[in-house]
């Protein structure tokens, strides 16, 4: 299964990763708020989990460089990119990136962490993850207590046209890519099974929203 997943990946971005940021910075919207509203405290460890082509990790470690940052994707292809732009800013070596699954990765075995990660960032991956709530689910048992799940995704479009939306939503299925309203209703039963609180903020008229859990 994994290496199926893996293989399908890679062929989906082997040609795409090259063209990936220019192509997306118009609309996967929130992104860029997600990174201001982060926030990180001196010496948190903080993992991007579907960090693609690292365009948000090399944000974060130049804007939090007291912060310790980790890049985590399915597809080794997308990670050849997300290398070489490291590299050529000079972070390759202080942000680690390692191929692994959002439902089962290992912290302490990929990047040597002796303590639960702080802080994990879902970036736009959610939605193209098909085991996205087992993703979640490891993603709060990976955390330390009090440590938040960062999540930026497609929301319901309900504050923009009608027409719009229905397009949207094609356009994005042909990429594997599907709003979940299922993730929402799955974090605020997290929230209501005591697991931790909620923070919600629909952005650009619900084009996309900006989750935020903090474990109990």
């Amino acid at each position: 299964m994994a290496d199926n997943t893996r293989e399908s990946m890679d062929r989906m971005y082997r040609w795409t990763r090259h063209i990936y940021d220019a192509s997306r910075k118009y609309y996967l919207l929130g992104r860029d708020t997600l990174i201001r509203r982060l926030k990180p405290t001196h010496d948190e460890h903080i993992c991007e989990v579907g960090c693609g082509t690292a365009r948000n990790l090399r944000k974060l470690a130049v804007r939090y460089p007291n912060a310790h940052f980790y890049g985590l994707d399915a597809s080794e292809e997308m990670l050849k990119t997300a290398r070489n732009i490291l590299e050529k800013k000079g972070l390759l070596a202080s942000v680690p990136l390692k191929q692994g699954f959002a439902q089962s990765f290992d912290p302490a075995s990929l990047f040597g962490l002796s303590k639960p990660l702080d802080k994990i960032v879902f970036s736009y991956a959610l939605s193209i993850i098909p085991p996205w709530r087992e993703s979640i689910d490891h993603a709060l048992a990976v955390l330390k207590s009090g440590g938040e799940i960062h999540i930026v995704d497609f929301g319901a479009q309900d504050g923009l046209p009608p027409a719009f939306r229905k397009f949207l939503f094609w356009w994005l299925s042909k990429f594997h890519v599907y709003h979940k309203p299922e993730i929402l209703q799955h974090l605020q039963q997290m929230a209501a099974d005591k697991k931790g609180t909620l923070k919600l903020h629909h952005l650009h008229r619900g084009y996309a929203y900006y989750a935020v859990f903090k474990k109990a």
